[in-house]
């Protein structure tokens, strides 16, 4: 009795966050709508949906119109809107040279946005922690004082040195605030997303990350949280190939399961399962570029022989195609121009080079489906650009499985979002995390006037 006495304040108070959240997605999602649509849609009594809404007026995350609605019973009442302005998030991608850095509303609309070079030592994660820090500072003073000088349609210029940052205002829509009326903008998140494994414990621990030299694990949100002591809102590392899956996920207004193959410098991904990142219980999972497709093929560097990567990834792709001095002397990007330029003219060893390719990935998605029964596996960064010529090899691979399981759909499509998907998934976490627990949001300091 006593330890159910000790949880219920716990419980109660989980309850309402729920309830809280359910109230405001249901807003977000839907437009205006009444209380006695929300009470309605949710099965919340509507005195419970009253009281919600109070809170969520008081936190300033929704404001009543003044036109009245009517034509039920009662009294008309005044249709409830999402201000999306109020509650800001902080995306930032790491990459090899740079910080991209946007920040977004709670409607996932970009309200300003930069890229700056990092300068960080390789295996110094410290050094990266600061340069993370400074942007976050910068992201938030610029687009926290941007936001509610903005109005509908308006547009407004930040000069920063050589840089010219734009902060964008839309057109005032369901669930912007009126010109009249400032979202009072606060930073509610902060999302991190980068290459690696990510643990989900309280430090947001990166288990390595080779690119950067961190060969050891790296409490990455604790770091960055060390330099931002009065930042106020929580921090969260994500992988940036879980990241993009979630990002192609929404954009394909899906419900089920989508893993995501993309190729940048080596091969990673993503899992999806039913809207939520998996990353397994040692954040690793997501992570196809070692799966194992050729028993007798060559040692990987990760120990294992026969990796995904190793047939599929770009280095092995270009130098097998012939353009291996290219990738070494003018880099990635322009390599794969070349190799899609021999592709387009039927040069052979572009061609074979795209085969094999295709037959190592077609064996990865058949060993992803088979444990997953995912409904879509999507192909991005440089695999999306070789996708006409990728889609003919895999199409053939798994041809045997689509005879034996008639009827069972799975969708093979290369990835829509190109290199935005990473900055567009850390949004998406971040918000997605926020609708579902409000009381994240402070109270207005200033009274709503509502």
């Amino acid at each position: 009795m006593s330890g159910d006495l000790a949880r219920r304040p716990v419980d109660s108070a989980a309850v309402r966050r729920r309830n809280l959240g359910a109230v405001l997605r249901h807003i977000a999602e839907h437009g205006a709508c009444a209380r006695t649509d929300i009470a309605a849609a949710t099965g919340l009594a509507h005195g419970s949906v009253t009281a919600l809404v109070g809170d969520l007026i008081e936190r300033g995350l929704v404001r009543e119109d003044d036109a009245l609605r009517s034509g039920g019973r009662g009294r008309p009442g005044r249709p409830l809107r999402l201000v999306a302005r109020r509650a800001l998030s902080v995306a930032v991608q790491i990459t090899s040279e740079q910080l991209r850095v946007v920040v977004a509303d709670l409607g996932g609309v970009i309200v300003w946005r930069e890229s700056v070079a990092h300068h960080s030592a390789p295996g110094r994660p410290e050094s990266m922690a600061d340069a993370v820090a400074a942007a976050v500072l910068r992201a938030e003073r610029c687009a926290v004082a941007a936001v509610p000088m903005a109005g509908p349609g308006g547009r407004g210029d930040v000069e920063s040195g050589s840089a010219t940052v734009a902060s964008v205002a839309v057109a005032a829509g369901p669930g912007e605030p009126r010109a009249e009326e400032p979202a009072d903008s606060v930073l509610v998140r902060i999302v991190i997303a980068m290459a690696g494994p990510v643990r989900d414990d309280a430090a947001q621990t990166v288990l390595a990350a080779a690119d950067f030299g961190w060969l050891r694990p790296v409490r990455l949100g604790e770091l960055v949280g060390e330099r931002l002591p009065g930042i106020g809102c929580p921090i969260d590392v994500v992988n940036d190939g879980n990241s993009a899956a979630l990002a192609e996920y929404h954009a394909r207004g899906r419900r089920g399961r989508l893993v995501l193959i993309e190729a940048g410098t080596g091969i990673g991904g993503g899992v999806v399962l039913n809207g939520r990142i998996e990353i397994g219980s040692h954040g690793v999972a997501g992570e196809p570029g070692h799966l194992p497709v050729a028993l007798d093929g060559p040692v990987c560097l990760c120990g294992a022989r026969g990796c995904l990567v190793l047939y599929a990834g770009p280095e092995a792709v270009l130098t097998a195609a012939g353009l291996g001095e290219e990738l070494t002397h003018t880099g990635l990007e322009a390599a794969s121009a070349r190799l899609i330029e021999a592709l387009a003219v039927g040069d052979t060893r572009a061609v074979r080079a795209l085969e094999t390719a295709g037959h190592a990935l077609g064996a990865a998605i058949l060993g992803i489906t088979a444990l997953l029964d995912v409904d879509e596996v999507v192909l991005g960064g440089l695999l999306a650009q070789w996708f006409p010529w990728l889609e003919p090899t895999i199409g053939t691979r798994l041809a045997g499985r689509r005879a034996l399981a008639r009827g069972v759909e799975l969708g093979i499509a290369p990835a829509v979002l190109g290199a935005d998907a990473m900055l567009l998934g850390a949004i998406e976490f971040a918000r997605r995390t926020v609708l579902s627990d409000p009381s994240t949001v402070p109270l207005r300091t200033v009274a709503p006037g509502v």
